[in-house]
């Protein structure tokens, strides 16, 4: 027996201006204490962490991202990222 979703629901559900508000809010507390807590040498990498909406088919997200060219290399030594949401998580 094969399941079928409704990608219509989904997508309005996850689009829904309270839905979308929260998640967003929740993202941009994410950024901003990963941008608080992160190693600062020339900013660069702090600077370049932001909020990301991305639309699918089935659903709208927000993701906390780093644009600096260095990121992977900070988030393998620090985790500053994965703490930031941890933290988050706690409030929830």
């Amino acid at each position: 027996m094969s399941m079928q979703f409704n990608d219509a629901f989904f997508r309005d559900l996850s689009a829904s201006p309270k839905l979308a508000g929260t998640c967003e809010r929740i993202a941009e507390q994410v950024a901003e204490t990963a941008r608080s807590t992160a190693p600062v040498e020339s900013g660069a990498y702090r600077d370049a962490i932001k909020v990301v909406r991305r639309e699918t088919p089935r659903l709208v997200t927000f993701r906390v991202v780093g644009g600096d060219w260095k990121t992977m290399l900070v988030e393998s030594r620090t985790g500053n990222l994965v703490r930031a949401l941890r933290e988050a998580k706690k409030g929830l």
